[in-house]
């Protein structure tokens, strides 16, 4: 029976009276952008230049490839910036992340990445850009042939600020819930060239809502910058269903601090710490730290959520020395029984947040290692490639994060959510990676859904057509024969290794199927070698789920 409750990302793009939104066309990337794939795989020589000088010079030297003839004039340092460098002393590579860039201001979602061998040549170019971002930016204005640029400084000019933006959200939020509680972080607004598919560019302030109170919501918006219209909103807020004495009963160890006289959930040794709280059944946050006047605590639900996110951030560091969430260390914060009865937990990108359930579609949700894994990647998701949440790219991030949850968890089974879903329900789960049809989802391209950007079509499928990447993952680990294909498994290390270092250097926010697996294979090459049984292996298991 298809699962109508998920480990939910329940994003949304709501329209409002006074707002205006993109629908969902043919083109699965119209909302978010106008955007053209680009990949340079053939090694490309870049001689006498070190550092950065060997980005500019090889987008210099491909230019003409990237922009429209509008920009060719353009030094390339004022339609690209770097925005991330990564060099990996593994293999002696160099990897890098770019943007492209509008008098100065990053055109959204148009990124790239871009990597060197350790002989300095460059072995892959991949990402989206907006070719012509001048012709839709100034599409009521008549084009000419020099110095385009020159006349144009208007059009990138904002006619509201940064706190007007703000309060437009937040004005749109309190439509929609009545009156809003504080913001879980402090507001900010970011100004972007916004370039939607058949549509005029424009300059937009992106900013987020993200509170809790009358009830969590997490909304992303694109406000324009010179009337003040709401031109595109979709929430973002990461919803999971979980479970953990431990809620199943189980006894563990985990490492807890002093206050005064009493013993208290916070584990210093790990980051920046990893801190408890419980809401009390309320639904203000953070609420109190889980204490308890003896080394025994007897809190099964914050037994778990502690424990867990001690065993997450120990997979990530262990196996990627990757240091917390962001890799900077940040703080991970959890919250145990929030509300009354909560059927879901959500990550807001400052807390991992458990409702108790309600004893039937839900136990303690916080008590599913491949949940709170989950929840904890949609993090590592958001401060890498930032994987859009609509259509292919939503799907990937949901697929990647049930990757993740799974091989954090361990044992044999290819389940999600079966530890803390439908407790009578024997051997239920919300997802099958290794037999998506179980559950209603596609495992092959041949089944993938085209939905609309709604709540009702699952903001294009992210959930459904995740399970077409979870299948292709699931034989890339396992090994067997799908539709003719047959796949060699590499095991969960192996297939888990490779698709970490897909996410973390070379998908982009607007990555789709295809992008992925360009991904996965130039991973494969760089760890493992071109001809090697483990790239071969990740070639066929896109290729048995139809992924091309």
């Amino acid at each position: 029976m298809k699962k109508t409750v998920g480990l939910l990302l329940a994003g949304s793009l709501l329209v409002g009276a006074n707002a205006s939104a993109f629908a969902a066309g043919t083109n699965e990337l119209a909302p978010l952008g106008d955007y053209t794939p680009k990949m340079i795989a053939q090694t490309t020589g870049i001689s006498g230049s070190s550092g950065d000088d060997k980005v500019w010079k090889f987008l210099e030297k491909q230019k003409r490839s990237l922009v429209a003839d509008s920009a060719q004039s353009e030094n390339v340092k004022e339609l690209f910036e770097i925005t991330n460098r990564m060099p990996d002393a593994q293999t002696g590579t160099d990897h890098y992340r770019l943007a492209q860039t509008y008098k100065g201001i990053p055109v959204y979602g148009a990124e790239q990445t871009l990597h060197f061998d350790s002989a300095g040549n460059v072995s892959l170019y991949m990402g989206k850009v907006v070719e012509d971002v001048y012709g839709k930016i100034n599409s009521s204005t008549p084009k000419v042939t020099e110095d385009v640029y020159a006349n144009v400084v208007d059009t990138v000019k904002p006619q509201i600020n940064e706190t007007r933006a703000i309060r437009i959200a937040e004005a749109d939020a309190a439509l929609r819930l009545g009156r809003i509680g504080e913001s879980v972080n402090e507001p900010s607004a970011k100004l972007y060239i916004y370039a939607p598919e058949g549509e005029k560019a424009h300059l937009v302030y992106v900013t987020e809502v993200n509170v809790l109170d009358p009830e969590p919501l997490r909304t992303r918006y694109f406000v324009d910058a010179k009337d003040g219209s709401i031109l595109l909103k979709y929430d973002l807020l990461e919803h999971a269903t979980g479970t953990g004495k431990g809620v199943l009963g189980d006894t563990k160890s985990f490492t807890v601090g002093t206050s005064g006289s009493r013993y208290v959930m916070i584990d210093s040794t790990r980051g920046n710490g990893i801190q408890t709280y419980t809401a009390a059944n309320r639904s203000s946050l953070p609420g109190t730290t889980v204490s308890s006047t003896s080394t025994t605590f007897n809190d099964p639900a914050s037994v778990d959520a502690h424990t867990y996110a001690g065993k997450v951030y120990d997979f990530y560091k262990n196996n990627f020395g990757r240091n917390s969430l962001d890799g900077r260390g940040m703080a991970i914060r959890s919250v145990t029984h929030y509300g009354s009865r909560y059927n879901n937990a959500f990550w807001n990108g400052s807390y991992m947040v458990y409702g108790d359930g309600d004893g039937r579609t839900f136990i303690p949700i916080s008590g599913a290692l491949d949940v709170v894994g989950h929840e904890m990647t949609h993090g590592v998701i958001e401060k890498t490639a930032n994987l859009e949440y609509m259509n292919q790219s939503g799907a990937l991030n949901e697929a990647i994060a049930d990757m993740f949850g799974n091989v954090i968890e361990g044992g044999t089974d290819w389940l999600i959510g079966e530890d803390v879903y439908t407790p009578s329900v024997a051997g239920d789960a919300l997802r099958s990676m290794s037999n998506p049809n179980q559950y209603g989802d596609p495992d092959h391209m041949d089944e993938f859904k085209n939905l609309p950007n709604t709540e009702a079509g699952d903001w294009g499928g992210v959930h459904t057509n995740s399970g077409i990447p979870n299948k292709q993952f699931y034989l890339l680990a396992q090994g067997g024969s799908f539709e003719g294909v047959s796949v060699q498994g590499l095991g969960r290390s192996q297939a888990i290794g490779i698709v970490y270092r897909a996410l973390t250097l070379y998908l982009t926010s607007t990555s789709d199927f295809s992008d992925y697996r360009a991904a996965m294979i130039q991973a494969s090459t760089d760890l493992y070698g071109a001809s090697s049984a483990q790239t071969t292996a990740v070639k066929k298991s896109f290729d048995a789920v139809g992924i091309l």
